[in-house]
């Protein structure tokens, strides 16, 4: 029995692809209360019903598995996620304590953490979600790729941005990838793309970050988690703000070398608990340019 779910417009093309391609990879970089993990779980439960198997749902940490997958209720219907994914009567068994769930056709779903990612050695997965996918260890896709490549199995990667990171990086691969193999999918949904909420919820939200942050990190946050910008300021981060504004003016070339004829220096930042960095500049005409880190 495939549980039956209500599709939001926005939603329909992950849920597309994800119960129609096998052997899918995709991505969605989609602002907060998108439904990232309900589409995704529902997609799951689908699956398991299409192919019999092992699906595992990763966060970041295994202990947030728990509090926001295995425990968590849904606030709009009163129910358990997993309850809503997988409903008790297409069930065979239930674990608790491992967070695991057998269906009565033999397909097994659990939840895993990606700081745990080498426990799961010789699982055979089918189907992996890794949810907020920006926050978690990239080596735990390293380690799980070669066990779906084998099983002709598939991964959904959902998540909001948190800088130019590793999520950044599978997006644009993943886009790439899409323009000429069908298996590959890539996202990006906004808030301003999904019209999820009003105007006036979206100007609540807005003043409300940047009376907690203040103005230059409150509207970076709101970028980041409603806008989908990878060039939003990280909460905390030294010379965050700068950073964009060097992005956003165009400051930044890839194809910059060295002015031939003119010293290289090097400035140092001896690493003790952290990495050692290494800045190569030259100063030429009165004008700064970093060549590299």
């Amino acid at each position: 029995m495939i549980h039956t779910r209500r599709i939001r417009w926005y939603q329909a093309p992950l849920w597309k692809h994800l119960t129609e391609v096998e052997d899918c990879r995709a991505v969605e970089i989609a602002h907060r209360r998108w439904g990232k993990d309900e589409i995704v779980l529902g997609a799951t439960n689908q699956r398991m019903h299409q192919r019999v198997g092992t699906f595992w749902h990763c966060l970041p940490e295994y202990g947030q598995a728990r509090k926001a997958i295995w425990e968590a209720v849904n606030a709009h219907t009163g129910k358990r996620r997993i309850d809503e994914a997988f409903p008790p009567e297409t069930r065979a068994r239930t674990l608790n304590q491992e967070m695991f769930i057998e269906l009565q056709n033999g397909s097994t779903w659990q939840c895993i953490g990606s700081d745990r990612y080498d426990a799961t050695v010789g699982a055979g997965p089918v189907f992996i979600a890794y949810s907020e996918w920006a926050l978690a260890n990239p080596s735990a896709w390293a380690y799980h790729r070669p066990m779906l490549e084998e099983n002709g199995g598939g991964a959904a990667f959902i998540t909001t941005p948190r800088g130019r990171n590793h999520a950044q990086a599978i997006y644009l691969r993943f886009k790439e990838m899409s323009q000429t193999n069908p298996r590959y999918f890539a996202e990006i949904s906004s808030i301003i793309e999904t019209g999820a909420l009003t105007p006036a919820q979206l100007e609540e939200t807005l003043a409300e970050y940047v009376a907690i942050y203040g103005e230059d990190v409150g509207r970076a946050q709101y970028d980041q988690e409603y806008l989908c910008s990878f060039n939003a300021a990280i909460l905390g981060a030294f010379y965050a703000r700068e950073m964009v504004a060097v992005r956003n003016e165009g400051r930044i070339d890839p194809t910059l070398e060295a002015i031939p004829g003119q010293p290289v220096h090097r400035a140092w930042d001896i690493g003790v608990r952290d990495d050692t960095s290494i800045w190569w500049f030259q100063v030429v005409a009165g004008q700064l340019f970093i060549l590299d880190c």
